[in-house]
């Protein structure tokens, strides 16, 4: 591996290289566009044979679902890496046939939508796949890949968890980095492309209008661009369908599917409410953060300082919500998101759960108590508070 390469090392990569020593099932990895799933996988498999669907002579030949026809371009116990198979019209029993039918061959699908590669493999695939996420880049990835940080060192869970949290000082202004982040993201082509509100603004044409409201899903592009805004605008608050509806002129079932799209496309992410007992439940809504927020940010084309922002607060909470959701799905820690809010309004912005673990997480840019409300309620849990200074 070159040392251009391990500039571009990810958490994910050995995951990845040990996929085939444990698993025969296909590798299928998702995740936006441009958060560099074909760099990972080009890097990590450097002999497999690529083949990119968006090549319309490589389409023609893998919607022919014929194994002679894939036998004269795929070699047995070869690995394929297949890139952007979502935009086949049957990804599953292409994958399913090659899988079948080619001996040995190690097959790697990628896809930025997982409505349309999860629904066309979800049948042709069962038992025959295991997906993984990839998602923009990390804090801690971040600062390697320019060389702020010497190496990779993904401590979220462990400064989250741990009871002797140690602050090493930083030889850099950690503050000014997330800062810039808050504003602009966290995409890979961020770092060529520091604070380029032009180069950022074109990203997310092309994300949302072209690839998003292109794809035949939505029927009215002005509903969805506007609820996005709308969502944009309300990061970390419950979302009210009826309220959203009425804004728009629409019913409730069309918000409620437009959103499992932008959930689908990695535009955002949904964090359900903690009630473990249903007969307590009184706040029912999930709330709504922005898997990037550099997106978020342009889709309103709010590039204001962090310091002048009324809604610092929300973005800082935002930035930590998807850097958890990260961290559970890279080390596959297997715990569920949740939030908490009484009736009283008393609200905690993270909870976290695995088994009878429950970890309550207070999001705040700076030093905040442990709320009395939760932890009356439920006594059995750890407290831990996260802000910008102990962040790492």
């Amino acid at each position: 591996m070159t040392l251009d390469s391990l500039k571009y090392q990810r958490i994910l990569d050995e995951r990845l290289k040990k996929h085939f020593s444990h698993y025969r099932e296909v590798l299928i990895l998702l995740g936006p566009r441009q958060a560099g799933k074909t760099t990972l996988l080009q890097r990590v498999f450097p002999e497999a044979q690529y083949y990119l669907v968006d090549n319309e002579p490589v389409r023609k030949l893998l919607e022919s679902y014929d194994v002679k026809t894939y036998s004269t371009f795929i070699r047995p116990n070869s690995s394929v890496i297949i890139d952007e198979s979502h935009l086949l019209n049957n990804p599953g029993r292409m994958a399913k046939i090659i899988h079948d039918q080619i001996p040995g061959v190690k097959l790697i699908l990628t896809g930025s939508s997982s409505f349309h590669l999860k629904k066309g493999t979800q049948e042709s695939l069962a038992g025959r796949k295991i997906d993984y996420n990839l998602f923009p880049l990390t804090l801690e990835e971040y600062l390697f890949q320019t060389g702020i940080e010497p190496e990779i060192q993904f401590n979220l869970f462990h400064n989250l968890f741990s009871n002797e949290k140690e602050t090493i000082p930083k030889l850099y202004d950690l503050k000014a980095i997330l800062e810039n982040l808050l504003i602009y993201g966290l995409f890979p082509n961020s770092i060529n492309h520091p604070q380029d509100r032009l180069y950022l603004k074109n990203f997310v044409d092309s994300i949302i209008y072209k690839d998003l409201l292109g794809t035949g899903l939505i029927e009215n592009q002005r509903v969805a661009s506007d609820l996005l805004k709308l969502l944009a605008y309300q990061i970390g608050n419950l979302v009210n369908y009826s309220e959203l509806a009425t804004k728009l002129g629409v019913d409730q079932r069309t918000i409620k599917r437009y959103i499992q799209i932008f959930e689908d496309s990695f535009l955002i992410v949904r964090i359900p409410p903690f009630i473990p007992n249903p007969r307590d439940a009184v706040v029912k809504s999930d709330k709504i953060y922005f898997l990037d927020l550099g997106i978020r940010n342009a889709l309103l084309e709010d590039y204001n300082d962090i310091r002048l922002r009324p809604d610092a607060g929300a973005l800082f909470e935002n930035f930590i919500i998807i850097e958890v959701l990260k961290a559970n799905l890279y080390m596959n820690a297997n715990y569920h998101l949740h939030f908490w809010r009484s009736r009283q309004g008393s609200e905690v912005d993270l909870i976290l759960t695995k088994g009878k673990e429950i970890y309550a997480v207070e999001i705040k840019m700076s030093k905040q108590k442990k709320n009395r409300a939760f932890m009356n309620k439920f006594p059995e849990a750890k407290f831990t508070s996260i802000t910008m200074e102990n962040l790492l």
